[in-house]
């Protein structure tokens, strides 16, 4: 597919400067693109390249100066950064869109709903009373469980795990081999030592507008249901417990976990490796840096915490600062106790 400067700019509301009618048919980075390739310039430090790229069309920001002549085609919006994104999520939907039908071999249960302009590949399997709703695209290896809903326009990447009884919302994209639903970490101890698995009844819900990475696993709730809010965007390798709830717009990093019966807020940020005990509360807006473990409940909106345990970013940066400190201060303490020693034994003396 071609695009002509003058079309992207209507998709992005830009302003062209040089030839409009220039077209592009794929995407580059600025330093690496070629002749037919669109590209873009957000980061100042990549300015340079502005200068030298053998892009057809650049977009760039539109309080953006030129230093020296452009050999490229421009475009000019208020984010740059945004806008090419915003293409990049359409060129994504106009080829998702050509992918429709029942590829061979897969399995349909009977008695499973299926919407319109579906796509099917091969070796899906859709268990008893499934309702997959429209535009719904499930590549090789998905797998969806009996009773479970996928609702219109999700698309479900290939060998993605869909337990029995969940229910997935609009406009999700769940990427490889993520699991959904899986038992909840129950285990009764028992007298003997032992321990006796608790049955896990429960389901889990992702609501619209959410997006999964690659072998993370969410839950099913003992009772209940583990909650992914609208609009949260889940990195790869991620642990969600059973009965846990992710506020939405929410986002985690990679190989970060949150355990059991833990209700994170809306708007929170959570770094790559942190871990979240269960049965907390994270208020809207926190902020968790890192390989920060947090132990207790964040109840105060908008807070910044780090470490093992993690607590107040400021005091965490002054610990730090001081724990840099600590050789000129035991020499100071040794200092001053030799002082002292001295004072003691001529006070003695006199």
């Amino acid at each position: 597919m071609q695009f002509t400067a003058a079309q992207i700019a209507l998709l992005i509301n830009g302003q062209v400067e040089g030839d409009a009618t220039v077209a592009v048919s794929s995407f580059g980075k600025i330093e690496e693109a070629k002749a037919g390739q669109l590209s873009f310039l957000a980061n100042p430090k990549y300015e340079d390249f502005l200068y030298q790229t053998q892009a057809s069309i650049v977009i760039i920001n539109q309080n953006q100066v030129l230093k020296q002549p452009v050999h490229s085609t421009l475009i000019r919006v208020e984010d740059a950064y945004a806008a090419f994104a915003a293409l990049l999520s359409k060129y994504q939907q106009l080829v998702s869109e050509q992918l429709t039908g029942i590829e061979q071999p897969s399995y349909i249960a009977p008695t499973a709903q299926l919407g319109e302009n579906i796509y099917i590949a091969a070796f899906v399997y859709i268990g008893k009373h499934a309702k997959i709703g429209n535009k719904v695209k499930l590549f090789p290896g998905v797998v969806i469980g009996d009773n479970v809903t996928i609702d219109d326009n999700t698309i479900l990447h290939a060998g993605v795990k869909v337990y029995n009884n969940c229910q997935i919302g609009k406009n999700v994209t769940i990427h490889a081999g993520t699991v959904i639903g899986g038992d909840g970490f129950g285990f009764a101890p028992l007298n003997d030592g032992s321990y006796k698995k608790v049955p896990q009844m429960g389901n889990v819900i992702i609501e619209d507008n959410v997006e999964i990475g690659s072998n993370a696993t969410i839950d099913r709730a003992t009772i209940g249901s583990t909650i992914i809010h609208c609009g949260a965007k889940l990195d790869n390798l991620i642990q969600i417990a059973h009965n846990v709830e992710i506020g939405q717009h929410t986002v985690i990093a990679a190989q970060a976990g949150v355990s059991g019966s833990t209700k994170v807020g809306n708007h929170v940020m959570v770094g790559g490796q942190a871990g979240i005990v269960g049965h907390l509360t994270i208020a809207d807006g926190s902020k968790i840096n890192a390989q920060s473990g947090v132990s207790k409940s964040i109840k105060q909106p908008n807070s910044i915490v780090t470490g093992t345990p993690a607590f107040e970013y400021t005091a965490a940066l002054r610990s730090q600062a001081a724990s840099r400190k600590l050789p000129i201060l035991e020499k100071r303490v040794m200092e001053l106790e030799k002082l002292v020693q001295q004072l003691l034994a001529e006070r003695v003396t006199s």
